[in-house]
């Protein structure tokens, strides 16, 4: 959308502020509602009126913001408007918002410590912090608005949303994932929701000394496997954070290599330099172009990569990964929604299912058996923290069963009075049989890390 469209579809709805009835100022006091909502619809018209925009198009966003900034305030000399410092501050501030971002959400997409924007309607809008839900005071000012918003996000990667087509995944510029919804899908209105992964991205040091969601000892072995080139499955439920550690894992794989990724919404944060990224496209109004991740799999395998990372595995893709891992493609990582690591195998499964091979139970269970070697849980406790509750180890088969053993695993032993999970991570006792391969790519796990009588917070 150009700034002359921006600005034209401002012109047909009031702005809003980033509070539900009234603007707040920068440190979240309210502003009287009603002489701050007239005060900025006549400082909107007048902008709207003198704006060069064929001029204003092609200046950078932050000048433009400086502009913006400079003509409110011409504005309110003019008019001799009697508003202090911090209103003056929040009514630039609203403006901008409105027209070079994202509106009302604006303010809540530049706090860091929210992981996840939830907007169920245009006057309420949750937001995640440290895992837990809170109900803002934000809000939108009608589902028009909205609308308009969610339109803007996605026509920003060439989505579309309408009636023949009410859903849509996109993602923001700084790599933030979208979901929306629109009626007649949405019953109750327009609805989206915003996964959001930090600027700076989080390092394995961060999950075991800050998060606390895993001991050192585990991350040492993740950090092995990662350099071994270990085919590994990353499990866990919405929100667990499987894809933060599938980007922390994919940071020990060296810069030598030739990687290659696939999503359906980019939010992968490799660190690499050889780093080839793909995504799918949906199909166009007419029902064609689409282009589906078992399609940019088969494309990898001729573009020469060394490994092959799959945001997260969900359908007939599911064989030609499983192909990959078993053809000279080791190290693979990918991502799936599971309970456990045993649901996880049946998921694979069942997806293998989908491509139409007819293959028998045993085939398909070989099948992963060869290609994978560790299964990592993941999990979202009731408290909002998330740990790595279980690590697996693929062993082969034993008749049409694929056998596993468990390496590291998290006992909850209770909930604290404050409602806090309590527990403990344990080794189980088993070295793994990948400990070989590691040490023939010079890391060794010490048999300490492995005494079952160790207990870890």
């Amino acid at each position: 959308m150009s700034f002359r469209e921006q600005l034209d579809a401002v012109a047909m709805e009031p702005i809003v502020s980033a509070s539900r009835s009234m603007g707040s100022d920068s440190l979240g006091n309210p502003i009287e509602a009603s002489s701050y909502k007239m005060l900025k619809s006549r400082m909107h018209l007048k902008l709207l009126e003198k704006f060069d925009l064929a001029a204003l198009e092609t200046l950078p966003p932050e000048d433009l913001r400086q502009e913006i900034s400079a003509m409110v305030g011409r504005l309110l000399l003019e008019e001799q408007t009697a508003v202090n410092d911090i209103e003056k501050r929040t009514l630039i501030r609203d403006i901008q918002h409105e027209m070079l971002g994202f509106g009302p959400i604006e303010l809540l997409m530049a706090d860091p410590t929210v992981s996840d924007i939830l907007v169920n309607s245009y006057d309420q809008i949750y937001v995640e912090r440290k895992g837990r839900l809170e109900l803002t005071n934000v809000g939108f000012t009608d589902e028009k608005h909205l609308l308009r918003i969610i339109d803007k996000i996605v026509s920003l990667v060439g989505r579309r949303i309408d009636e023949s087509s009410p859903m849509v995944d996109a993602r923001l510029p700084d790599g933030s994932r979208v979901n929306a919804v629109i009626p007649p899908v949405a019953l109750d209105g327009p609805m989206m929701s915003i996964r959001r992964f930090a600027h700076i991205p989080l390092k394995m040091e961060n999950l075991v000394q800050d998060l606390k969601s895993l001991t050192p000892q585990m991350a040492f072995m993740l950090e092995g496997l990662g350099k071994s080139k270990v085919n590994t499955l990353i499990s866990g439920g919405t929100g667990a954070g499987k894809t933060t550690l599938l980007n922390i894992l994919s940071g020990y794989i060296p810069e030598s290599e030739r990687i290659v990724t696939i999503e359906d919404a980019a939010e992968l944060q490799m660190q690499q330099p050889h780093v080839i990224r793909m995504e799918t496209r949906p199909a166009n109004i007419e029902g064609k172009g689409e282009i589906t991740q078992r399609a940019l799999v088969r494309n990898a395998l001729r573009m020469r990569p060394d490994r092959i990372v799959i945001g997260e595995v969900r359908g007939a893709e599911a064989f030609d990964m499983l192909q990959a891992m078993n053809t000279g493609h080791e190290g693979s990582l990918t991502t799936i929604h599971a309970n456990t690591p045993r649901d996880a195998l049946s998921r694979l499964e069942n997806m293998i299912g989908m491509a139409n091979l007819n293959l028998p139970h045993k085939a398909a269970r070989s099948q992963i058996a060869s290609a994978i070697t560790v299964v990592i849980q993941a999990l979202r406790l009731i408290d909002g923290r998330r740990k790595i509750t279980s690590i697996q180890e693929i062993t082969g088969m034993e008749g049409d069963v694929i056998t596993m053993q468990e390496i590291f695993a998290f006992k909850q032993t209770g909930v604290g009075a404050d409602g806090m999970v309590q527990g403990h991570f344990h080794a189980t006792g088993v070295r793994p049989k990948f400990t070989d391969r590691l040490r023939a790519f010079g890391i060794v796990l010490p048999d300490a890390m492995f005494d079952p009588t160790r207990h870890y917070e």
